[in-house]
């Protein structure tokens, strides 16, 4: 953004962020760092609004489920709110998540899902659930610009070392020569995305016309089994880890994979950075953390 010529505001409480993901930007005239936490309301000028508030690890939003859940709603309403006062358009970092333990592979968009509401994961996935529940009634209610994309799991450097995350697990125990931690027997399903991937389709929906909404899935539909993952960071870090299998954590979803078939129509957009390309680059970004 700020290579196009934008001004940008990054708000942060650095619940689960750090600063020195944006030293190398502190001394550019257009962007500016405010530590605040959305649960509160934020009165600023924007154009357009990224809401990404919420940590996304199980670990980082079980550890405060109260919390997580405020970020969710009280955050949404927040920013939602300055929005339809500064009359910005808004966009909505959802999640695949919000599809639970799904009975239909790969999910579409148009799928409800099958979450428990009363589970260890609800506070994130019935957070996340009510936040698109009231995007949808301000565009109704208030005409605002929305855009909601559904986000599936997303990897690169920059992850925090203790992330929580099958990617960031593995590699920094790889890495460690620690053993690698499998839940159940490694035959559940995740699609991985590499970060630019991402972003690339956040612009796109964020600058698509006015009556493309959402919710739309960004992730890749590249699926790799939890063993097949480990085999390739074994590989790649020339680690001598071994694999060690544990309990199958509550309401874990058993596969996850996204149908992006109204991304690559409505945006043009599908990821490009292959698995094994994305782990190098997310590699060699935790050898220079972890040394």
């Amino acid at each position: 953004m700020l290579n196009d010529g934008h001004e940008v505001l990054c708000v942060d409480n650095y619940s689960s962020g750090n600063l020195r993901n944006v030293e190398h930007l502190l001394n550019n005239s257009r962007f500016s760092v405010l530590r605040h936490d959305i649960v509160f309301p934020l009165d600023v000028e924007a154009d357009q609004i990224y809401n990404l508030a919420c940590p996304a690890s199980p670990v980082h939003y079980q550890r405060d489920p109260i919390q997580t859940t405020k970020t969710c709603v009280y955050g949404a309403i927040n920013m939602l709110e300055l929005a339809e006062r500064a009359k910005a358009r808004i966009l909505q970092a959802s999640t695949s998540e919000v599809y639970g333990d799904p009975e239909v592979h790969p999910q579409p968009e148009d799928y409800w899902g099958r979450v428990n509401p009363v589970g260890i994961r609800s506070c994130y996935d019935e957070g996340k659930r009510c936040a698109e529940t009231l995007f949808f009634d301000y565009h109704r209610q208030c005409n605002l610009e929305i855009k909601v994309v559904r986000i599936f799991n997303t990897y690169g450097p920059n992850m925090h070392p203790q992330d929580g995350r099958v990617v960031s697990n593995f590699i920094v125990q790889a890495l460690k020569n620690e053993d690698i931690t499998i839940y159940g027997d490694g035959q559940q399903t995740r699609s991985f995305c590499y970060v630019d991937d991402l972003i690339e389709g956040f612009s796109r929906m964020m600058n698509s016309s006015a009556e493309l909404t959402g919710p739309l899935n960004l992730g890749n539909p590249g699926e790799f089994t939890m063993l097949e993952l480990a085999e390739k960071v074994l590989r790649l870090t020339r680690s001598k880890s071994k694999l060690v299998f544990m309990p199958l954590p509550q309401d874990d979803p058993r596969v996850r994979r996204p149908n992006i078939s109204l991304a690559r129509n409505k945006l043009g957009w599908e990821p490009s950075v292959r698995l094994e390309d994305g782990l190098k680059e997310t590699i060699a970004y935790f050898r220079k953390v972890l040394s």
